[in-house]
């Protein structure tokens, strides 16, 4: 039996939870029943789970971010999200709140603020930072709450996210629902330590345990911690102990667990126990328990004939791409026309940073040793005397929270630019901006608002971990935005533009060109349009497609070769790539070598180079050639680097090519 403390709560309230309990439960076994009838595909159980989620909703404020998972139904119920909505995200039709794109609670919802999982399940904890981030520079006095389980916890994106918001003082409750499984993995098997509240010592933080069967221990605690940050904001760690009634999902049962301890946590039922306890209270009668079960019922009735009789989706191929990325007045703006200043490509970079942190008052910079230091490149050197620390942060080495946080602050209506010290560190954030960022407003309609920069490339000498090009990764995965400039003024307006723009944009800059190429940049503000290529040389008999460093090296060998005459294409925007410009260059020479510094399997130069195959074939005089790095790691020695590189094999097969 659980022990109830009403302490000087009003019946109101008493029943106000009961009844949050009651609905979801309602729900559930409504659910259960559709689902032996093949009614429904998949339903993930939260039975015997509803006190946390209807105690911590109930306790929070109605615009307070709550950040839920599988088994939280009582955050959505209690949010009061209409239930032809809720069972139409569950069926997957047009009423729900992701067009069919996404199952039961992989979604989010900005009017009732609720920010939906994805099935990585640590990945959220990092967006809870963001939120609460953004409710700190506002100077909101509000707290975040974010859900994860024993087994989720196990995740890096746990770790990492409250060291950030230790290090950052966020107000967010990290809920904890200790329920004693991992699908079939029982704790033992998933830690060694006793229970989550002893790692609250570890990170510098306060950490609470509480009884997650027991309804009022959980509104209590949560309505105390709450009002605390809000007064002073800080992140708590909130351990509930509960249990799993049912399997991970229903078709995995729960065989596994030994029957002694479903009798036990049987008798801890939250529900049942609260209810005979207002009953002996006189706080509820069996009437009014009736009453609801009626009123309930009828609303889960109305909401499923609602949800079932909507018509299966009519695929509409334009709609899925139009989906993909906020709208966004995408034009080149400012004055081009002005005076300008010979300037290096990393002086460029600073002034689109400093010009783009002056036009947008919410933009947050972030990333390792960017303030006092300036970053190793010295690329944000003096901006923390100019905007402050709250805008230009360090990091501690938590890419994937600090992602996480990017997109968390975009939530919230801000921006943020997330660099990573080397490109080939972002593999540490790799799932939040392939399944998070990039996914997201397809999802549900929220944007991403996130620009990640990225120091790329070889030349310099480094190694095989800070010289990859791996622009490559992200341009298979829709919803990214891919910008990759080869000369100071297109690196000033892209990234100008990239803070325009409402969407993730992975902005690429060659480390060997930072000191290296010099040219005149617009002194005023000004943005170039994404997507579109630039022809840099023109020429009848070659095209020459590439980007980046690749830029630099087909100018150079053309000069060793005036009698070739070549159009040198420079991308700039690698995704979406400019097509119509590709098909215009293709049509005027015949031939064309793609080129460029990834490796050559799996780079973007075959994509490329399809593309020509398939449109352009009736133009070639030739077969499209790719020139690229070796399909190996990067070395560290200069000579096997510039071995490694196609600036040498460029020469070679341009050569042939011409002489073709």
């Amino acid at each position: 039996m659980l022990k109830f403390d009403r302490k000087k709560h009003r019946d109101s309230l008493l029943l106000g939870l009961y009844e949050g309990m009651l609905k979801p439960r309602m729900i559930e076994e409504k659910m259960l029943l559709l689902l032996r009838q093949g009614k429904i595909s998949k339903w993930f159980s939260g039975i015997g789970q509803e006190a946390i989620s209807t105690g911590v909703t109930l306790a929070l404020e109605d615009d307070e971010y709550i950040l839920p998972m599988h088994r939280n139904l009582g955050v959505f119920t209690c949010r009061n999200i209409p239930l032809n909505r809720l069972f139409a995200q569950f069926q997957g039709t047009m009423g729900g709140f992701s067009k069919g794109r996404e199952r039961s609670f992989h979604f989010g919802s900005q009017e009732h603020k609720i920010v939906g999982m994805i099935s990585h399940l640590g990945p959220q904890m990092g967006v809870a930072d963001g939120i609460a981030l953004a409710h700190k520079l506002k100077e909101e006095a509000k707290v975040t709450v974010v859900f994860t389980g024993d087994g989720g916890a196990s995740e890096g994106d746990f770790h990492e996210s409250i060291n950030v918001a230790a290090v950052w003082d966020l107000p967010v409750i990290f809920v904890v629902e200790n329920n004693g499984y991992g699908l079939s993995t029982p704790v033992n098997q998933q830690f060694r330590f006793n229970n989550f509240i002893d790692k609250g010592i570890g990170y510098g933080i306060e950490a609470v345990k509480i009884d997650g069967n027991n309804i009022l221990e959980v509104y209590d605690t949560v309505k105390k911690l709450a009002e605390s940050i809000r007064e002073k904001p800080r992140p708590i760690l909130l351990e509930c102990i509960t249990f799993r009634m049912r399997g991970h999902e229903e078709a995995s049962g729960v065989k596994y667990v030994p029957k002694e301890l479903i009798e036990e946590w049987g008798k801890k039922d939250p529900l049942i126990n609260y209810e005979k306890y207002l009953l002996d209270e006189a706080v509820l009668t069996e009437e009014i328990i009736n009453e609801y079960r009626i009123k309930i019922k009828k609303e889960i009735e109305e909401g499923l004939e609602l949800a079932f009789a909507e018509p299966k989706i009519i695929p509409d191929t334009e709609a899925e791409y139009n989906d993909l990325f906020a709208p966004f007045d995408n034009i080149a703006v400012g004055n081009i026309e002005g005076s300008s200043t010979n300037k290096r490509m990393i002086d460029a970079i600073s002034d689109a940073l400093r010009e783009s942190m002056r036009k947008h008052p919410n933009l947050v910079l972030m990333g390792q040793d960017i303030a006092e230091y300036g970053g190793v490149f010295k690329i944000t050197e003096g901006f923390v005397s100019e905007f402050g620390t709250d805008r230009v942060r360090n990091t501690p080495l938590c890419e994937s929270a600090i992602v996480g946080t990017g997109l968390g602050l975009s939530i919230k209506g801000m921006k943020a630019m997330v660099e990573m010290q080397f490109a080939d560190f972002v593999t540490e954030g790799f799932n939040q901006i392939v399944n998070n960022l990039a996914k997201i407003h397809w999802r549900w309609g929220q944007n991403a608002d996130v620009v990640v920069r990225m120091p790329t490339g070889a030349g310099v000498g480094a190694g095989p971990f800070h010289s990859q090009s791996n622009e490559a990764w992200f341009f298979h995965t829709p919803g990214l935005k891919i910008l990759y400039p080869a000369f100071p003024a297109d690196a000033k307006g892209l990234l100008n533009a990239a803070f325009n723009d409402p969407n993730p944009v992975m902005f690429f800059e060659h480390k060997a060109l930072y000191r290296s190429v010099s040219g005149n940049v617009p002194d005023d503000y000004y943005s170039i349009e994404i997507g579109k290529a630039n022809l840099v040389k023109s020429g009848t008999q070659i095209a020459i497609i590439t980007y980046g460093y690749g830029v630099h090296w087909a100018l150079e060998v053309l000069e060793k070769y005036p009698e070739i005459s070549a159009s040198v294409l420079d991308l700039r925007t690698l995704l979406p790539f400019d097509k119509e410009a590709i098909i215009e260059v293709v049509k005027k020479t015949g031939k064309v070598i793609v080129l460029h510094e990834d490796t050559l399997i799996g780079g973007i130069g075959g994509e490329i180079a399809s593309f020509i195959n398939e449109n352009c074939f009736n133009y070639l005089d030739a077969p499209v050639v790719r020139c690229a790095s070796l399909d190996t790691p990067v070395p560290f020695s200069l000579e096997l680097e510039k071995n490694f590189l196609p600036k040498n094999r460029f020469e070679t097969r341009l050569k042939e090519l011409w002489e073709y």
